[in-house]
């Protein structure tokens, strides 16, 4: 019975291990429901905890006003849990959009970007501002076939720590919209 016991606590512990990313998704522009980017260096792409997914790790809606949000989730570092949300406002067309809008916490009013770190709740928060910005290079816009594509970079100072800042570099996203 001992036996069982600890195969079963081994084989958990393997199933909860964190999957190593080696690298991030193609840039691609076909609604492949793709998302990545590089977070202070260190590669991060939506997963589920352990070799269980879980469900909605990469949200996105295109709203008829244009205006686009993304939510994209990474759990397998549980208990410590990492969320992106990314707004953009009036995406009409691929062109270059600016994450510089003052907002304290996420907001669909604004263009930015935010990044939390989170232990049930959160251990740190990041955005952009007017002062602390960043940009999405939509390169795709496919109203009918619902396909939103493109790329980001940005810089984000911790709402505690505003001295602190997150730097995020090479993203991109390949989405189909809601």
């Amino acid at each position: 019975m001992k036996k069982i016991i600890i195969s079963c606590l081994c084989l958990c512990l393997l199933a909860s291990c964190k999957k190593e990313i080696e690298e991030l998704p193609p840039a691609t522009e076909t609604g492949a429901n793709t998302f990545g980017a590089k977070v202070n260096g260190e590669l991060w792409i939506p997963q589920g905890f352990g070799s269980i997914p879980a469900n909605n790790l990469l949200e996105s809606i295109l709203f008829p006003n244009g205006d686009l949000r993304i939510k994209a989730q990474n759990f397998s570092s549980s208990p410590t849990e990492t969320e992106f949300a990314i707004v953009v406002k009036g995406v009409t067309a691929p062109g270059t959009y600016l994450l510089n809008s003052n907002t304290s916490h996420p907001t669909l009013s604004a263009g930015y970007a935010y990044y939390i770190k989170r232990k049930l709740t959160p251990v740190d928060e990041w955005i952009t501002s007017s002062t602390v910005t960043g940009s999405v290079t939509i390169t795709k816009v496919d109203i009918v076939n619902r396909i939103v594509s493109g790329t980001f970079q940005f810089n984000a100072a911790s709402i505690y720590t505003p001295s602190q800042i997150l730097s995020v570099t090479d993203g991109r996203f390949d989405l189909r919209v809601q």
